[in-house]
C-alpha cells in the first residue's frame, strides 16, 4: 500500500533531509511540486489536501497559514516549526517521552515535531520529574552546543564561507524552545538555557548539571542512572551508557551520531560525589528534526517506527 505524503516546504535544510529519506521507500509517494509552483498557493492547497501525510517545514507564521488551508479531515500533519508545540490539540511528537506518547501519536491527527534542544533537555528530565525525583519547582539550567546547520541557510553560509565564528546566542534568555522545555519536562518554570552554535555541521549535546544534595531526597548517581537507563529500555533511538561506556568517555563529539536518528544519554558524575552532568548527544538534524519528523510519519502512518532511519 503506498501512502502520499507532502513535504511542505522541501527546500529547506530540513525539508531536504526528510525528502532524503523518504524518496527511496516503496511504501511512500512524494506529492512534489516544481519549483515555480511551490509558493503558489493554490497549487500548495491542492497537495496538502491530497496526501495523506503532510510534513510542514516553515516558517511558523507559513506552517499555521498552511494548516488553514487543510480540509480535508484525513490529513495526518506534521508540524516541524514552533507553531504549534504548546497548542492544544496538537500531539507531542517525541515518542519516547512517555509510557502512552506513541500510541498519542498514532492516533493524531495534528502532530508538532519537537525542537532539536528540547529533545535534549526533555529525555534528560522527564523521567525523573515523572518519579519525583526532580521535582517540577526545582530551578534547572541547561547549556548545548550545536552544529550550524540549525541557524538555517543563512548561517549555513556564514560558516561555509568560513566567516562563521563559535558563539553563545539566545542572551536574553528567551529561546524559542524554553515553553517546550518547560511544559513536557513538567516544570513549573522554564530552564535557564544557553545554547552555543559551534564549527561543525551536525549534531547537538545538550547538558543538565545537577547538585544532587539539593534535590529533596539527595538521590545519588546510580539511583539517576538507574530511571533513565529503565525509562529508555528498549527503545530503538535512545540509549543511556552504561557506567562503563560514560567512565570511558573523556570527551564528548557533537557530530558524532550524525545522520542518524540515535540519541545517546551519559550520566556523569562520581558514585560517592553529590553532582551529576547529564548529556544528551544526538544529530540537531537527525533526532532533533527530519529523523524525529520520520519517525513520526511511521507511527501516523501505521508503518515500521524504525523505517528508513538508522
Amino acid at each position: 500500500m503506498s501512502h502520499k505524503v507532502f513535504i511542505d516546504g522541501e527546500a529547506g535544510t530540513t525539508g531536504l533531509q526528510i525528502r532524503e529519506r523518504l524518496e527511496k521507500r516503496p511504501e511512500i509517494e512524494l506529492i512534489r511540486l516544481s519549483d515555480d509552483r511551490r509558493k503558489d498557493t493554490e497549487a500548495r492547497r491542492e497537495a496538502l489536501n491530497a496526501a495523506d501525510a503532510v510534513i510542514l517545514c516553515l516558517p511558523d507564521e507559513a506552517a499555521k497559514e498552511a494548516v488553514a488551508l487543510i480540509e480535508n479531515p484525513d490529513v495526518a500533519v506534521i508540524d516541524a516549526s514552533t507553531a504549534h508545540r504548546v497548542a492544544e490539540g496538537w500531539a507531542y511528537g517525541f515518542p519516547e517521552m512517555t509510557e502512552d506518547q506513541r500510541d498519542l501519536i498514532r492516533a493524531a491527527k495534528r502532530i508538532s515535531n519537537p525542537g532539536c534542544h528540547a529533545t535534549g533537555f526533555i529525555a534528560l528530565t522527564r523521567p525523573l520529574v515523572e518519579l519525583g525525583v526532580l521535582p517540577p519547582f526545582f530551578p534547572m539550567v541547561a547549556t548545548s552546543l550545536t552544529g550550524y546547520s540549525g541557524g538555517g541557510k543563512a548561517m549555513i553560509a556564514e560558516f561555509e564561507s568560513g566567516q562563521g565564528r563559535e558563539r553563545i546566542y539566545a542572551t536574553g534568555l528567551t529561546h524559542k524552545h524554553l515553553p517546550e522545555m518547560q511544559l513536557y519536562a513538567g516544570l513549573e518554570t522554564a530552564p535557564i538555557f544557553s545554547p552555543t552554535v559551534a564549527n561543525f555541521a551536525q549534531g547537538l549535546i545538550v547538558e543538565v548539571p545537577l547538585h544532587l544534595w539539593a534535590l529533596p531526597d539527595a538521590p545519588d548517581l546510580p539511583t539517576i542512572y538507574n530511571i533513565l537507563s529503565a525509562h529508555y529500555a528498549g527503545e530503538p533511538f535512545v540509549r543511556v551508557a552504561s557506567p562503563e561506556e560514560t567512565a570511558a568517555a573523556t570527551s564528548i563529539n557533537g557530530d558524532s551520531l550524525r545522520d542518524t536518528n540515535q540519541l545517546l544519554i551519559h550520566v556523569f558524575g562520581q558514585e560517592d560525589g553529590d553532582t551529576a552532568n547529564l548529556v544528551a548527544v544526538f544529530d540537531n538534524l537527525g533526532k532533533g528534526a527530519s529523523g524525529a519528523a520520520v519517525q513520526n510519519l511511521n507511527l501516523v502512518l501505521g508503518l515500521e517506527e524504525t523505517a528508513g532511519l538508522l
